[in-house]
This record gives C-alpha cells, structure tokens and sequence, in this order.
C-alpha cells in the first residue's frame, strides 16, 4: 500500500513539473521565435561583402564574375567591388564601402593590398576577409587561409568565422641622405596615417595641382624650385601585420627584380638577397620598452606580429598574433657563405622547435619581446614593412596595437 501511495505521490509531482516546463517553453516559443527562425532570419538580411581589388592581378577579372555568381547563389546582397589604383592601394575605397554599409571587406591581392584595407579597417570592429593573390601572401599564411586557391578562400569570406588579432605600427623618425648622411626625408608612398590622426597622409605630389608636381610657372607649390627634394616626413605611421624590418631583408626587397617575382614568386626575394650575403655588418643601439638601449652589430633586425614566411621558414616561432606583444629578432652572421648557412639551417631548425643556443656561432639569432621597439643605425638602412619599402632609416620605432583587427578565417 505504501508503494502504491509513494508511486501515485511521484507520478503527480512529475506531471506538476512537466507541466510547469511546458507552460514555461510555450511561453517562450510565444515571445520570442525559435534558434532556426531567428537564423533564417537573419540569412535573409544577409551581410553585405565588399572586395577591394589590385586589377594588376591576372586573376581579378575573372573572380569578379565568380564572387557575383557566389553572392547571388548564397542569397546574398549584391557584393560592392572596389578596385585599387596606382594613387590609392586601398585605404580609400574600403573607407568608402565602410561608409555604403559594408559588413565585411574583402583585400583581393597581395600584401600591400592587404596593409592598405587592413588600415582603414583597424578599430572598425567589422572584420576583414582576404583572397590572397600575391608573392609573399604573408599574413594569409600566418592565419592559414588557402594560398593557391582563391575559390576556397571566397568560400571562407562568405562562411567563415571572425578572429581578432594585433597589428603593428612602425615611424621612421630618422631618415638618410643619399650619401648616407643622416636627415629626415618624405616616405616612398607606402600606405600609412598621420601620427596625429587617422586620414591617409598625402605625398607631396599628390598635394599639387600639377601632375608633375609643380606650379604653373615651373616652381613647387610653395614657389620652391621643382627639383627641390620633398619635405621630410617623420609623422606617418606605417601599418605591419607580419614583420617590419631593417636592414638585410629590406635590402632584399628593396633588390627583388619585378619581372621574376611575377615569373617564380616569392623566390625573387631570395635570389635578391644572395647579392646581400657580404654587406657589411649594422652598428645598432636598440631600446626594448623602458630598458635601456644596447649597442648591437647584426645583420638585420626583424619585428614581428607573427613568424611565418614562404617557404615553410618560421622565422619568429615565439609570434602569436593575438598575445598582444611583438617579437623581435636580431640576426647576425660572420664568416661569409658558412655563416649564412648556419644560420638558414638554424632557421629551418627552429620550425621543428628545435634551437641551436651555443655560444660562439658564427651565425645566430636572438629573440626577445617588447611592447615598443626603438633602433638606431649608423649611416642609415632600408627599411620594410610586410615588404612594402619605407626608404633608408636611420632611426626607427614600432609598436603594437593589441587586438586592433577582426580578420576573417576558417
């Protein structure tokens, strides 16, 4: 009797909070519609996806008609395509589609096309999709988005998901004379913001109602004489996803002939560096936060928001780029060819985890990691961010940006 009691007891306890859950789902079905309806929802409003596109880029024409059939087969808004030209890499029209209500902007081509939506886009909160189609493609491969297939890569700017990550910053407060004395001179025409704001600082030729940059009666535009070097530019800041640096490697770049980077890639640069491998040896002082600066003579020093390079050569394997930090490398070499091949064997060591720390080598590198970087070389050397040209600096300082980009990925 008992049992039975106990039983009826539980069964009616059980129906009392069946029923009290079923009231409660039926109230919240009533006020707000189901997971699946919302998301349907939501696809129907669909995200608006502009590219900005480099039309030097033999596969731009042709993805121009895939991204269009892609959108409309996704249900989609019409996507807005944007191309880039010779006077702005990019920074204007990802600001114009941001301003036409962009959801997502898409850089179609190589780094630089990268560096200059990735500009405008800092701080936007609006993420920022790639389809890489240059030599070195150096951050899409830090996030690992296809390289050599553009079709998976639209794949993931209509499908993928959001990523917040670093950026760098870099100002060449020091620039050199030709002769290698040192004196502030204009930038090269790389993308960057005035240190004072945000807008896209303008060369001097640009600012000149002349196309080639003089007046109407032969003079520049403050009645200067047209030959008259540029005023020094010391304010513009740089952006860097993947590395700046100065000397070696910026020498490298400086020197990789155009021809065969459209004919082989990325192993121009190399071919360009082996011109480079008896350059005489940087005296540096570089200052890491608030320590104090040391002297240093090396080869190149490399700042990094993260450490993959073609090829397969991770040359920061410290480099995370979302720890809020940057990574810096100082590579010296002595002894000719034996030391530069010590050291590339170091560099492909250091890809499997594995670090040669012996003292007395004749090729090294030694990381360190810093918030802000200053450095200082005698006589000046290139400089480079993501292997755009910033002229020969004589002093140089970077910094990073924590979590400043929303980058689409897989």
């Amino acid at each position: 009797m008992w049992l039975g009691v106990a039983a009826v007891t539980i069964s009616a306890v059980a129906l009392t909070v069946a029923l009290a859950v079923w009231s409660q789902q039926r109230r919240r079905r009533r006020l707000d519609p189901p997971l699946a309806v919302a998301e349907a929802l939501a696809e129907d409003v669909g995200q608006l996806i502009a590219f900005v596109a480099n039309p030097s880029k033999p596969a731009v024409a042709h993805l121009e008609r895939t991204v269009r059939r892609v959108c409309a087969e996704a249900d989609l808004p019409e996507p807005l395509w944007l191309e880039t030209t010779i006077e702005d890499p990019g920074v204007g029209q990802t600001r114009e589609a941001l301003a036409r209500g962009a959801d997502v902007v898409v850089a179609v081509g190589g780094d630089g096309t990268v560096r200059a939506v990735a500009e405008a886009m800092v701080g936007t909160g609006r993420p920022m999709g790639l389809i890489p189609l240059g030599t070195g493609n150096l951050l899409a491969r830090n996030l690992d988005l296809p390289i050599a297939d553009p079709d998976e890569a639209l794949r993931i700017v209509v499908a993928g998901a959001d990523r917040v990550i670093d950026v760098g910053w870099a100002r060449v407060l020091e620039f050199a004379e030709p002769d290698g004395a040192a004196r502030e001179t204009a930038r090269t025409g790389a993308p960057g913001r005035d240190a004072a704001g945000d807008g896209v600082v303008v060369d001097a030729l640009d600012a000149d109602p002349a196309a080639d940059g003089t007046g109407v009666d032969g003079t520049g535009v403050d009645g200067a004489a047209a030959d008259a070097p540029p005023e020094p530019d010391t304010q513009t800041e740089h952006i860097f996803l993947v590395i700046a640096g100065l000397g070696f490697d910026a020498a490298m770049v400086a020197d990789a002939d155009a021809t065969l980077k459209a004919r082989v890639g990325w192993v121009a640069y190399f071919v360009a560096g082996i011109r480079h491998l008896h350059g005489r040896r940087l005296r540096a002082t570089i200052q890491l936060d608030d320590t104090p600066p040391v002297d240093a003579k090396l080869r190149t020093l490399l700042i990094g928001n993260c450490g993959k390079l073609p090829g397969g050569i991770t040359l920061l394997p410290d480099a995370v780029l979302d720890d809020g930090i940057l990574d810096i490398a100082a590579i010296d070499t002595r002894g000719g060819v034996v030391g530069w091949a010590q050291l590339f064997g170091d560099v492909v060591m250091q890809g499997f985890g594995v670090r040669n720390d012996l003292p007395a080598k004749i090729g090294r590198i030694d990381h360190a990691r810093a918030r802000r970087v200053r450095v200082r070389v005698e006589g000046g050397e290139q400089a480079q961010v993501d292997g755009d040209l910033l002229g020969r600096a004589v002093e140089l300082e970077a910094w990073v940006e924590p979590g400043g980009l929303v980058v689409r990925t897989a």
